[in-house]
Order: C-alpha cells, then structure tokens, then sequence
C-alpha cells in the first residue's frame, strides 16, 4: 500500500486486493460461496443503460425495479468494492463500475442549496420518480437524512479505495450538507441537537416545520419527528461529525433509553435502569433494558439492521470498545435467544424485510426495542409488554408465537460477534427451505408456513456484501471509511461512554 495526494486529499492506494479469502480457515470458504452468489444479485440488478442499481431484482435475476435510491446506489458502491477485494471482480472492472455511477450520480437532480439527493430515481434514466410505477401514485420529493447518509458513506469509502475516482467522490460527498436535518435545540435538556428524519422542497400535506437548519438562504419543509434513538439513522451524525458539518456533541444527542422521569416517558417498552452522565457538556441518561438476564442498550423497534447496520461501515466495536463494543454481541445473543428458546422457532434474525406473504414489513423483536408497540418477530403482530412500573401495568406472556419471518441478512450482520452460531443458522435454513437462488440467500422466510419471499433487495444483498467482506478481508471497508481524517474526528468521541451492559451468564 502506498499513499498519494490529490489536491489535498489524502488517498490510501491499493496495488492489490487486500486479503485473498483463505479457504483452509475454518468456513471462509462456505462464506466466501455466499459473498459469490450474493455479488451476483447485486450486480443483477444494475441498468446497464447508466451503471446504477435498482431497488431490487426478482429471485430469478431477471425483473428489475423501476425506482432506485441514495441508499441502494451506497450499498451497491460498497459491494462493488467488496467484490473487488475478494477477487470476484478484477480491480478494472470494479473502477469501471464506479466510474458509471459517479457519473449518474452527477447527473442525478438534487436539492441545490443543501446538495441532498432525493429518495427516489429511475434507474434507466436517472431522473426523478414522480409517480410509482406500480399504481401511478403521485410521489412527494424527499430528502431523506438516512438515505443521504448511506450514500455518503460509500462516497467517502470510494475517495480511499479508488484512486481514479477519489476527487470525484470527495466533491459529491463535501457537497452534500448535513446541517440541513440539524435541529440544534431538539434537546435543551441535553444540551444538543438531533437530526430530523428529513425535509421536502415544497409545503407537504400533514405535519412539517419550516426550516433552513444549514443557512442557505432557502426555506424546506422539515419533518416533525426528531431521530432520537440509537438505529441505523446514526449514520447521519457518524457522516456530518466526520465531514466537519455537525458539533460533535450532536453525538450524545440520541438517547440511550428515554429517561427514568416518572411517567413522562412511561410508554416506553421497559422501565430502565442507569443513570445520568455528562460528555462535552451534554447530559446523557445512560440507561439500558434488561431481557432474560441479559442488560442492553435498545434500538427503536428492536430490528437487527437497526443495532448492527452502521457498524458495517464505521467500526463502532472498536471506536466505542466499552459502549457499542459491549453491546453488539448481547444484541445478537438477545436475538438468538428470541428465537431459539423464547419463540421457539428453530431460527433466529429478525430485522425488516419483504414479507413472504407479499409487500414489505418491518421485523424485529419486541422486547428489545425502545417503541412499546415494537416490531415483532411473527406475521400474528404477537407483542409482549412488560410493564413500566407505576405507570403501566404488565401484561400477560404470550402463550405462544406465530408464523416467525426471518431474514438472512441478518445472520450476516451478527458474523462478527457470533460467528458459529450465524453460519449454522444459515445452515438449516438452506437445508430446511428453498431459501437460496442463483443470488444468494432470497429475503425472508416465514419459518412455519415455509413462505419465502423469492426477491433480492439492494439493502438487504449490500448488508450481506459489507458484512462479508469485512469478515473475509479484515475490515477492509471499515479502513476505507476511516480514512481522510475521519476517524481523528468521531473515534475520540465515540471512545468515552460506558454503557453498564451485562451479557447472558
């Protein structure tokens, strides 16, 4: 490896695949027939007219989806990086690849003053969805703070993995400002600010407030609710921190758990237990749930692309070793134990996903999400509520659970903190359904009716993509994530909390 500057940007340049997978260790070879078969339905699903990914291909990898986003376009980036790092690309064909889509993406019409891109586009001609294709449907144009962090991030990996694209990529992403979804009084009891979901151009029907967070000179049209929960939305703060357009405090903005006030936040999934900290001058209530004798930071709805699917691009394990580095494994050994003693599916991994019964649904497990209604893991809705004391009662357990729905990449992302347990999980459910198409494993499976929803979706296939290759190429896309300075600004940050976790026994 060597380094380069271009016009100030530090580029690390690689002369070669960064780890060839060593099939003698113990099942990098089935893992890396996985990352070969998942690739194939990523770049099924690509336009050939632009280079750029639809939202999804049908199990067959011949029907694409007329409608892409920022976030598809992210996670096939990354996956074209992995597939080149695991030699199932050449390294030309992988800078051509991205060559197209930096291309399209400069192309793409986005919200000028902030540089955000909106959430949806026609992948054969690049331009804007304004009605969906299935129904005609008139389509609202939104900027999304998760969808613009998940394309970031991928732009931020290309300016340090491919020295041909490098400037390309650093003036898309610097062009894009975060500041545009930073509310910096959404938490006065804090001290900070939070991220909001979103903003359109033009006046929505239903709830929205004026805004222009960034200065520019131009009103949007914000969304009322605030990312206050530790999910996947934290890729919005990692990414606005990281380019300098965020206060780094903004970092304890989210809460841990809802505080213990009484019953002000009494509709919560669970009372919590903790207490109140203070980091760069934000007081943060550290709390965390408990289920089965483990002890947990939640996400919102208890999904596992919410815990884990940041921590495919930043190395939160690493950088935040006695917070997230805690929390990881029991969020994964939670899941496990959901669904193999507490459901008693016989499987486990639940985080949204199509439904095999038809449409899309979100997943997840009740009790270990911050939303009391939560997502559960069954197609029946089957809750569980465990009360918050003096302010709700508990309910009943349930007597059983239903048709479960359990999605591969799930497994994919717990590798890294359950390993064994992951690979014999995707074991049975190929031994035990017709779960696995010519692109991998297909979306989800409803584990006791046998319905398996035969779509490859770009969310999900990149999930598994990133998952993979930090596996079997030793982080590689963590290493290009942190470069350009990016982890001298979030690491120090993210390296000062404790979480008083506790794992099973």
């Amino acid at each position: 490896m060597r380094k380069t500057v271009m016009s100030g940007l530090l580029v690390l340049v690689l002369s070669a695949p960064l780890t060839a997978p060593a099939a003698a260790a113990s099942g990098d070879g089935t893992l890396h027939r996985y990352a070969r078969d998942t690739w194939r339905s990523m770049a099924a699903m690509v336009d050939p007219a632009t280079g750029v990914p639809a939202d999804k291909v049908t199990g067959d990898l011949s029907t694409r989806a007329e409608v892409t986003s920022p976030t598809n376009v992210g996670t096939y980036l990354w996956s074209t990086l992995a597939a080149r790092d695991l030699r199932l690309i050449s390294g030309r064909d992988a800078t051509a690849r991205v060559g197209r889509v930096m291309a399209a993406l400069a192309r793409m019409e986005r919200h000028g003053p902030t540089g955000q891109f909106y959430n949806w586009y026609d992948p054969a001609t690049l331009q804007l969805v304004r009605t969906w294709p299935e129904t005609g449907d008139p389509v609202r144009l939104f900027a999304s703070s998760v969808d613009n962090g998940w394309l970031a991030a991928a732009l931020m990996m290309v300016r340090n993995a491919v020295p041909a694209h490098a400037r390309a990529a650093d003036r898309l992403v610097t062009s894009m400002n975060f500041a545009s979804y930073y509310d910096p009084a959404a938490r006065p009891d804090a001290g900070t600010g939070l991220l909001r979901g979103g903003f359109w151009p033009e006046p929505p029907d239903g709830c929205h407030v004026e805004s222009d967070y960034a200065g520019t000179g131009t009103t949007v049209y914000s969304t009322c609710h605030h990312y206050g929960a530790p999910a996947e939305t934290r890729i919005g703060q990692y990414v606005g921190i990281a380019l300098g357009q965020l206060p780094r405090e903004s970092y304890f903005g989210p809460y841990r758990t809802f505080p213990d006030n009484a019953c002000d936040f009494g509709w919560q999934e669970q009372k919590p237990a903790g207490s109140w900290k203070r980091y760069l001058g934000v007081n943060v209530w550290e709390g965390t749930y408990g289920y089965r004798g483990m002890r947990y930071v939640p996400n919102w709805g208890g999904s596992m692309f919410e815990a884990l699917m940041p921590d495919l691009v930043v190395p939160e394990a690493t950088w935040a070793p006695r917070s997230w580095g805690r929390n990881h494994p029991v969020f994964v050994r939670a899941q496990i134990e959901h669904g193999l003693n507490e459901a008693k599916y016989g499987y486990w991994g639940f985080s949204p996903s199509n439904d095999p019964h038809g449409g899309y649904r979100e997943y997840g497990v009740d009790a270990l999400g911050m939303d009391e209604p939560g997502y559960t893991s069954d197609r029946e809705r089957t809750t569980t509520d465990p009360g918050y004391e003096g302010c709700r009662p508990a309910q009943p357990e349930p007597a059983a659970f239903g048709d479960g729905v359990v999605t591969p990449h799930a497994a994919f992302l717990a590798l890294p903190y359950a390993r064994a347990a992951a690979m014999a999980n995707l074991a049975k459910l190929r031994r035990d359904f017709d779960a696995y198409g010519p692109g991998g494993f297909y979306d989800a499976i409803a584990v006791r009716s046998g319905a398996v929803s035969r779509w490859y979706l770009a969310l999900d296939q990149g999930m598994v993509m990133a998952a993979l290759s930090n596996v079997l190429a030793g982080g590689n896309l963590h290493r290009y994530f942190a470069g350009s300075g990016v982890e001298a600004k979030l690491r120090p940050v993210m390296r000062l909390e404790e979480w008083d976790v506790v794992p099973p026994k």
